[in-house]
């Protein structure tokens, strides 16, 4: 996975999601595990605390009943029985002396405390200690016990049983919160995606808007949650929307048409006048004036109406296979002469053909005006370059110039409808050639990119859906 795959998806509010999820989980467990292990150790502190109790006790009724050699059989007795280096006794007297004891090999370096026996003399009854042994691995739980006049038992007992335990419960632990990590990181990846789909779907739906279209909606899931309410929320805003840009573009439309009829009579009259040719050479100059500029707002006219019903689906002509390689190569020998006679060099890359599901007419106006713009904003000297290729099911056109270039500011607003550049007002024309372009390219399921320098020149790539036809 790349790099920026990765720093992608650490970025997306689920990946969070999940880190928050598995977080949480992972932390309470740590919390319950501490509880568990505390209540654990605690558990076996206590039992064996209560195991030597008893022993004191035992010991303690023995020495009443059968004496003090009775005592020091047994001691000696039950310690080989447990092991001498697991547990070890030893009778001393209320002074601090050893009256006897069982096999200390193991346990040299337990001493005698001075201050336990002073709290046993004290009155105080039995009392516990832990002590680390040095050379031992384990630690040592010792009591001292008053089991009889003048007679204390000294009991220890190695922690190496508790010990192993404790590590066989935090290794078990560990294994299972490391199982726990990750189900809980695949469920909190689950959860998060489930939660943020309905926001997915509002995304796709709001990027599919964004290319033009509009009659796109969010599915509603039958559930009653926020998404669910966002989803209505936004379907009805586009319902909104649409309704307000429908009317906007019906009320221009209409004006449109209506005005087709005053300016077809004013040139009319024009064109009359002219060729009557009984007025003077102001009159006649007026004419022929009146009826260029009819002509130049009826092809604007023409050419808006032309945009809304391509961009709207109205009228939609039937759709076969186009050769672009044919229809490049035609525009191409349409625009040889004037190019050559501005001193431009139009060079074209295409294969033999490349076919595209579409309506030829509206593709052959696309390549048109693209080109048209390339060749128009190019100066002497400059070269004007359109290949085509297939890639990955998408037929590519790019039609590269060195001309004047467009500025980061302008690049954005391009394809909007009457919107030219700074640089381009000199020139003549509508603002309309590309929005008419990238109209068609999206009623064909395509789209047209646009990368720009100033001063370095333009490259428009426009990408449209292989036909059946192409290999």
């Amino acid at each position: 996975m790349s790099l920026n795959k990765i720093i992608k998806i650490w970025n997306t509010l689920a990946f969070r999601l999940t880190l928050g999820y598995a977080g949480i989980f992972i932390f309470s467990s740590l919390i319950v595990f501490v509880i568990l292990y505390a209540l654990t150790t605690s558990t076996i502190q206590r039992r064996m605390d209560q195991h030597l109790l008893n022993e004191i006790k035992e010991f303690a009724s023995l020495l009443a009943i059968k004496g003090g050699e009775e005592v020091k059989s047994q001691i000696v007795l039950e310690a080989e029985s447990e092991g001498v280096d697991k547990e070890f006794f030893r009778l001393i007297n209320t002074k601090g002396e050893e009256i006897a004891s069982t096999n200390m090999s193991s346990w040299e370096n337990v001493d005698i405390s001075r201050a336990v026996l002073a709290r046993i003399n004290d009155g105080e009854g039995p009392v516990f200690q832990t002590l680390p042994i040095p050379g031992h691995k384990y630690k040592v739980r010792i009591i001292y016990g008053l089991i009889g006049p003048e007679t204390i038992l000294q009991l220890g007992q190695s922690l190496e049983e508790n010990a192993f335990l404790s590590e066989l419960f935090g290794e078990v632990f560990g294994t299972t919160i490391a199982l726990l990590m990750i189900i809980s990181a695949l469920v909190g990846w689950f959860m998060a995606r489930r939660a943020l789909s309905g926001v997915g779907e509002v995304t796709r739906t709001a990027l599919e808007i964004s290319k033009g279209s509009f009659d796109q909606r969010v599915k509603v899931k039958a559930r009653g949650d926020e998404i669910k309410q966002l989803a209505n929320a936004f379907n009805r805003m586009l319902d909104r929307i649409r309704e307000l840009v429908s009317g906007m573009r019906e009320m221009t439309d209409n004006m449109a048409h209506d005005l087709k009829t005053p300016i077809t009579r004013i040139r009319g009259l024009a064109e009359l006048e002219l060729n009557v040719g009984k007025s003077n050479d102001r009159c006649q100059d007026l004419a022929a004036d009146t009826i260029e500029e009819c002509d130049y707002i009826m092809q604007l006219i023409n050419t808006m109406l032309e945009i809304s019903e391509t961009e709207a689906g109205v009228a939609e002509p039937a759709k076969k296979e186009v050769d672009m390689a044919k229809v490049i190569r035609g525009a191409c020998d349409l625009f040889r002469p004037i190019a050559e006679n501005k001193g431009i060099k139009l060079i074209s890359k295409f294969p033999n053909s490349a076919f595209v599901t579409g309506d030829i007419s509206g593709l052959q106006r696309m390549i048109v005006n693209i080109l048209e713009n390339a060749i128009k904003y190019t100066s002497l000297g400059g070269t004007v370059t359109i290949s085509l290729h297939n890639d990955k099911g998408q037929t590519i056109i790019a039609i590269h110039d060195t001309g004047i270039g467009i500025s980061e500011e302008d690049l954005p607003n391009i394809f909007k409808r009457l919107y030219r550049c700074d640089s381009s007002r000199a020139q003549s024309g509508f603002g309309l050639g590309l929005t008419l372009a990238i109209a068609v390219a999206r009623a064909h399921g395509g789209e047209i990119n646009a990368e720009s320098s100033p001063g370095k020149g333009s490259t428009f790539t426009v990408s449209l859906p292989q036909g059946h036809h192409s290999s």
